[in-house]
């Protein structure tokens, strides 16, 4: 099966729609807080079972997926073609379109994890000894924040992947006019131009 732009943009948003979606549910299951059940010297916290610290790492792991195949579907050799890393980068739109496509993807794993790192910790370190905690949860509003990254990010990198598949025509086409003019002269056995073609 060929590989082609359409296919990777296909794939790059659906990756993208999943982190998405999983990072919305997380961040709509997650409890406000935990119910303290105080005992001797300490207060352990009770939280009840929900599914935003799994949630939380998988729509993390399909931002890194989108993110991987987004880069790749960049400087992939489609038919066969690979283009100069350098010849991508002149396109001025398309380094832009990079630079953001990254950065947001930082921005949203941080966004992503923090919340559900800190979810995780409340949730195994549940016995404290400060007698007046409030077994509090995670930051409210990260996780669906960087599900919403997450998707600007797919869609950065899908309209990188456009630019670069145009950057790649231009070069191929460069390629094309230069070898197009070398064979239209005629050169004579001592050297001498006989005309065009």
């Amino acid at each position: 099966m060929e590989v082609t732009t359409k296919k990777m943009s296909l794939l790059v948003g659906s990756l993208g729609v999943l982190s998405f979606i999983l990072g919305v549910i997380a961040e709509n299951k997650k409890p406000a807080s935990g119910t303290p059940i105080t005992g001797k010297d300490v207060v352990i916290c009770k939280y009840p079972t929900d599914p935003t610290v799994a949630l939380g790492y998988l729509s993390f792991g399909f931002l890194f997926l989108s993110t991987l195949f987004g880069g790749l579907s960049l400087f992939y050799p489609y038919k066969g073609k690979s283009i100069p890393w350098p010849a991508l980068f002149q396109s001025t739109s398309f380094f832009v379109f990079f630079l953001i496509a990254l950065g947001s993807t930082g921005l949203a794993a941080v966004m992503l994890l923090w919340p559900t790192i800190t979810e995780h910790k409340h949730l195994v370190s549940n016995v404290h000894y400060n007698l007046e905690t409030t077994c509090p949860t995670a930051k409210t509003g990260l996780l669906g924040g960087g599900a919403f990254l997450a998707l600007d990010a797919a869609l950065f990198w899908l309209v990188s992947l456009m630019l670069a598949d145009n950057a790649r025509e231009d070069y191929f086409d460069d390629i094309k006019g230069v070898d197009g003019d070398a064979l239209s002269t005629e050169y004579s056995a001592d050297g001498v131009v006989k005309g065009s073609a």
